[in-house]
């Protein structure tokens, strides 16, 4: 009996102790591995400051085995206390499971406007889950040596945009566009969401094709896959072999004038000494027209439901939603930009260009990212593919349409 004893107390100690040693600790899971030395020498310090008694870990995963590994410390109850949470689908998945706590009213998620939260909401936008961090627009980067030596400038509507196309392309020794469509993804993530909601009109468009009233066979979305077939006029040769990586680095060197880009990409090129760079929005069809660009929401955070440390987790995500944080993290991950309603000056002058856009021209986000992904044919795997084509003129602006389409009608049912 007396060993029993002994042992019971021994457990109950180590139990204890356990419970002790995580009180105060907090693990965060993300993808962005890019992101580590900035949390552990400048957001984590930055916040350890004003609360000492909590100490924070910055665990990433590479991107491509984050979903897969994540899901799997959470089944095994070993994942971090608090994630990142990738928008729609993804962490929609890990709240039905019953991985996110529910975040609404929580301290921190009344600085974030409506539209920030709908990445991280259920359909019904009933329940959030995940804070907004930060949002990635997408646009044009053209090289400003280049622009001077022609003398061209900035375009502002379709035809002014093909006019300085055409003028790059009589040099005969520069590239209009720095673009491939051997990776696929940019044909349809940079390019694609980027030209096509100044004609399906953004929200309106985007929610016309979830509640069924739109099709992708509609005049506003032929007309977009139009534009992006002119557009592939204008690539290098070799293009259809060009990796999103050739492009980046065509472009650092001054051998193609402007670059499809999203808003990630300046802080590659502000590693390459001398490139000056510009930017510009989608170029509308008339100068009179409104204006929309992609301002996709890409990354938020929420709090594992089995975290043993709760307290402590909702400290830092009341946190996360701060002036400071939006402030450090805009400036510090140059191109990411803070979804909250605080006042962020963004230091970096071609970062600055791109989030300026939001105050001449309505945001939306990537097309099919709420909803239309989920049935087979992927409706993501099928925009690249699908997009890949029409810049390489391997597929008619309206035979595309029409297997967009097809695809889509073989899953989706609108809701009655």
């Amino acid at each position: 009996m007396k060993l029993h004893r002994t042992l019971g107390h021994a457990l109950l100690l180590t139990l204890l102790s356990a419970g002790a040693a995580r009180a105060g600790n907090l693990l965060i899971e993300s993808w962005r591995v890019d992101d580590k030395a900035l949390w552990e020498t400048v957001l984590i310090p930055a916040f350890e400051k004003t609360h000492p008694g909590i100490k924070v870990k910055f665990s990433p995963t590479a991107p491509t085995e984050y979903d897969s590994s994540l899901a799997a410390r959470l089944a095994g109850g070993t994942a971090g206390d608090l994630m990142a949470c990738r928008p729609f689908d993804v962490s929609l998945a890990l709240y039905k499971k019953g991985h996110l706590d529910k975040l609404d009213g929580k301290p921190g998620m009344q600085n974030f406007p409506n539209i920030a939260l709908l990445a991280w909401q259920t359909d019904d936008a009933k329940d959030t889950f995940c804070m907004p961090i930060a949002s990635v627009i997408h646009g044009f980067l053209y090289n400003k040596k280049i622009f001077k030596q022609l003398n061209l400038q900035p375009p502002k509507t379709e035809a002014e945009f093909f006019s300085v196309l055409d003028a790059i392309k009589k040099t005969g020794n520069i590239a209009p566009l720095a673009l491939g469509t051997a990776d696929q993804w940019e044909s349809s993530q940079i390019v694609f969401t980027s030209i096509g909601p100044n004609y399906w009109h953004g929200e309106d468009g985007r929610m016309s094709l979830i509640a069924g009233k739109a099709k992708f066979t509609d005049p506003a979305f032929v007309g977009a896959l139009e534009y992006e077939a002119k557009l592939g006029t204008y690539l290098a040769k070799g293009a259809s072999a060009q990796t999103y990586g050739d492009s980046q680095n065509q472009f650092a060197l001054g051998r193609a004038a402007i670059y499809p880009a999203g808003s990630w990409d300046i802080s590659y090129f502000n590693q390459t000494s001398g490139l000056e760079l510009g930017a510009f929005p989608p170029p509308v069809k008339r100068a009179t027209d409104k204006c929309y660009i992609s301002d996709h929401m890409d990354i938020g955070m929420g709090v594992n439901t089995r975290s043993k440390n709760k307290a402590d987790a909702y400290t830092f995500l009341s946190w996360v939603g701060s002036a400071e944080f939006a402030d450090i993290y805009t400036n510090r991950v140059t191109g990411f930009f803070s979804l909250s309603k605080h006042p962020v000056k963004v230091r970096d002058p071609l970062a600055k260009q791109m989030v300026d856009w939001r105050a001449s021209c309505a945001s939306t986000i990537r097309v099919n990212s709420q909803v239309l992904n989920r049935g087979q044919p992927s409706m993501e795997n099928e925009l690249w593919n699908i997009n890949a084509q029409v810049l390489n003129g391997k597929l008619a602006p309206k035979d595309a349409a029409a297997k967009l389409q097809n695809g889509f009608a073989k899953w989706y049912k609108p809701p009655q």
